[in-house]
């Protein structure tokens, strides 16, 4: 996966990435916030507090992250079998 260099905390509950192959963009996370572990975010000078990872997740504490593959999904529109081409994906028994 493409590492994850930056992360921003924007208003509105929104983040600004940028990875190391160029692509940046913005993540709105508003509708999360209040729900379950995400109830941190109801100050939100917790959700200021956004890092980048020792393992380069996107992270609030030790107990809250995101994954950052899952956003850079969401930033380009690629799904997984474009970013990880010689993946294969498990299939559900459900």
């Amino acid at each position: 996966m493409v590492k994850l260099l930056e992360v921003k905390a924007k208003p509105n509950y929104r983040l600004w990435l940028r990875y190391e192959d160029g692509v940046q963009g913005e993540l709105d996370l508003s509708d999360l916030v209040g729900q379950g572990v995400f109830s941190f975010w109801n100050d939100p000078k917790n959700f200021e507090g956004v890092y980048v990872g020792d393992f380069g997740q996107i992270s609030w504490s030790d107990e809250l992250d995101i994954c950052p593959d899952s956003a850079y999904m969401d930033i380009t529109g690629k799904k997984f079998e474009e970013i990880y081409p010689g993946a294969k994906q498990e299939k559900s028994l459900a």
